[in-house]
C-alpha cells in the first residue's frame, strides 16, 4: 500500500550469502567492531582456598564466552585471574595447613576447629612441608611459619585451581596477586591520587541504623565519598588496625588494571550486587569517567536430577567441585547449558536432562545437527554418487530460509558482543539446529525433499552445499561457546 517500500531481498543476494560462508568459513561471523580497544575481562577470582567448586562453574563459563565473543568481534582481550592472596582467610588457610602438617608428623589433632577449612585436599601440601622442614615448625609461633605456609598453600590452591579451570577449557592470561599490588604500593598509590581528588578524607562513620553493634566503634577512618557517585554512605578505605579493607584494596586493584585497559568488566557472582555501585563510583572516579566499566552478575546453579534436587557424594567434604560436575557430564555439556540463560537470571542444572538424548537438551540438539551434516558425506560415499557441482539457483523457498537465518549470524554475534551477553550465541543455535533437524526430517515424508538424491546429483552436491554452510555457522558458534563441534555421535 501507500507509504511502505517493499523491501524484499533478491534471492540471488542470498545464494551469494551462502558462498561468503563457505569463502569465510571459520572467519564468517567475525568483525573488526571492536576497533582493537582493550579490554580486561576478569572473572573465577575465586578465593585460593581450596578447589573450584559449582558456585563457580556459570561465572566462570560466562566470562569465558564473553572473552571469546569480544576476541572475534575485534577486541584486544585480557582474561584475567584476581588472586586474593592478602585477607585473613588465607592466614586461615596457613593455620589449617599447619594442623595438618602436625597430623603428618604423626600427631593426633582431632576433629578440626570451627573456624578453619576441613578439606583433606589440603593434606598433601602439609605433607610436603612436613617432607621438607621435618618437625621444625611444630611448636614455633606462628610469625616463624605464617607466611611459609601461606604462601605454599595457596601456591598449590592455584595449581589445583588452574587443573580444575583446565577440565572446562579455561586459560586466563594474566593472574594479579593482591598481596603483591600491596607490596608494589599500589593501594597507597590509589590513595594519594583520591586525596589529591578529594575523593578521600578521614571521617567517622555514622553509627549502624537499629541496634548498634559490639564491634562498631566511632573512630576516624580513611572515607571514599562514594555518596557522590549515588552509593548511600560513604565506604572506608581502610580498617582502624590501618589495614585495607576489601573495598579500598578492590579499588586499587581497579587502579591498576585500568592503565592497560579502555574497558573493564567484571564478572561477579550475584551475592556481591551490594557493592557493585561503590566500585563502579570508585573506577569513575580514578578514571575521570574515561574508562567504561561493567559488571556482570551472575546468578547461582541450583543442582538436580530428574528435577529433584540432587547431591552429589562430594570430594571436598562439604561442597561440590566444579571437577566433579565435568567428570560427570562433560564439558561441552556444562559450558554449553551454563549459556542457555541470561547470567543474571536463575538456573537450574538438571544432571539427568544435560546428558539427554532429546530436543529439549539443547547441547545434544546442536551437536546432533552438526553430527547429521558431518554423516553426509559418508553416506554419498556410501551410496555411489559421483560428485557434482552444485547450483545453488536450485534452492527452494524453504532452503533460502535456512540461508537467511545463517545470514543472521553475523549480526547475532555482533548484537551480543556489544551487549556483553554470550547465551544469545547459544539461543541462535538452538534456531539453526531446529530449522536444520526440520529440513532434515522433510525428506522422512517426501523422498523428492531429502538431501541426498541417487537419481539427482546436482541437486545432491546443491542441498549438501547448504547443510555444509549451515554445518559452518553451527561450528563457529559453538567455538565460540568453547564447545566441541562433534563428527559423530554414539
Amino acid at each position: 500500500g501507500p507509504g511502505f517500500i517493499n523491501l524484499r531481498v533478491a534471492d540471488d543476494s542470498w545464494r551469494d550469502e551462502l558462498a561468503l560462508i563457505h569463502a569465510e568459513a571459520g572467519d564468517y561471523g567475525r568483525s573488526a567492531m571492536g576497533a582493537a580497544r582493550r579490554v580486561n575481562v576478569e572473572y573465577v577470582s575465586a578465593n585460593p582456598t581450596g578447589p573450584m567448586h559449582v558456585g563457580h562453574c556459570r561465572g566462570a563459563v560466562v566470562g569465558d564466552a564473553l572473552a571469546a565473543l569480544l576476541e572475534y568481534s575485534g577486541h584486544k582481550v585480557t582474561r584475567e585471574y584476581y588472586v586474593n592472596d592478602a585477607g585473613a582467610q588465607v592466614d586461615v588457610l596457613a593455620r589449617s595447613v599447619h594442623m595438618r602438617y602436625r597430623e603428618a608428623l604423626g600427631e593426633d589433632i582431632g576433629a578440626i576447629p570451627e573456624g578453619l577449612y576441613p578439606g583433606d585436599y589440603l593434606k598433601p601440601v602439609a605433607e610436603k612441608l612436613a617432607a621438607e622442614y621435618g618437625d621444625r615448625y611444630v611448636g614455633a609461633p606462628e610469625s616463624a611459619w605464617l607466611g611459609l605456609f601461606r604462601a605454599e598453600a595457596v601456591s598449590a590452591m592455584m595449581d589445583m585451581i588452574r587443573a580444575d579451570l583446565a577440565k572446562l577449557g579455561i586459560h586466563h592470561d594474566l593472574f594479579s596477586s593482591e598481596a603483591e599490588l600491596q607490596a608494589e604500593g599500589k593501594p597507597a598509590a590509589a590513595e594519594k591520587w583520591l586525596r589529591e581528588h578529594d575523593l578521600v578524607y578521614d571521617g567517622v562513620l555514622e553509627a549502624p541504623k537499629g541496634e548498634t553493634p559490639e564491634d562498631w566503634e566511632p573512630v576516624e577512618l580513611p572515607l571514599f565519598r562514594s555518596t557522590k557517585f549515588g552509593d548511600d554512605q560513604d565506604r572506608p578505605i581502610k580498617k582502624s588496625d590501618g589495614s585495607w579493607t576489601y573495598f579500598g584494596a578492590d579499588l586499587a586493584y581497579h587502579y591498576q588494571k585500568a592503565q592497560d585497559a579502555d574497558e573493564l568488566i567484571d564478572i561477579w557472582g550475584a551475592d556481591h550486587a551490594g557493592t557493585v555501585k561503590r566500585i563502579k563510583a570508585a573506577v569513575a572516579a580514578l578514571t575521570g569517567g574515561t574508562k567504561k566499566f561493567d559488571v556482570k552478575l551472575v546468578q547461582m546453579v541450583r543442582l538436580l536430577k530428574n528435577g529433584e534436587p540432587f547431591k552429589m557424594s562430594k570430594r571436598a567434604g562439604n561442597f561440590v567441585t566444579l571437577a566433579d560436575i565435568v567428570d560427570e557430564v562433560g564439558k561441552d555439556a556444562v559450558r554449553f547449558t551454563m549459556l542457555t540463560r541470561k547470567a543474571d537470571a536463575q538456573m537450574d542444572f538438571d544432571f539427568a536432562k544435560v546428558v539427554e538424548a532429546s530436543r529439549d537438551n539443547p547441547v545434544f540438539y546442536v551437536q546432533y545437527a552438526h553430527a547429521r551434516i558431518a554423516s553426509l558425506k559418508r553416506k554419498l560415499a556410501d551410496a555411489g554418487i559421483a560428485a557434482a557441482a552444485p547450483d545453488i539457483a536450485r534452492l527452494d523457498a524453504y532452503e533460502l530460509g535456512l540461508v537467511k537465518l545463517l545470514a543472521q549470524f553475523p549480526r547475532t554475534v555482533e548484537a551480543a558482543a556489544t551487549a556483553r551477553e554470550p547465551h544469545r550465541i547459544a539461543f541462535y543455535l538452538g534456531d539453526v539446529a531446529a530449522a536444520f533437524h526440520a529440513w532434515w526430517n522433510m525428506g522422512n515424508d517426501r523422498p523428492d525433499a531429502r538431501i541426498i538424491l541417487a537419481n539427482d546429483a546436482e541437486l545432491t552436491a546443491t542441498r549438501l552445499y547448504l547443510a555444509d554452510g549451515i554445518g559452518q555457522v553451527i561450528r563457529n558458534g559453538l567455538h565460540l561457546m568453547g564447545v566441541e563441534a562433534l563428527e559423530e555421535m554414539a
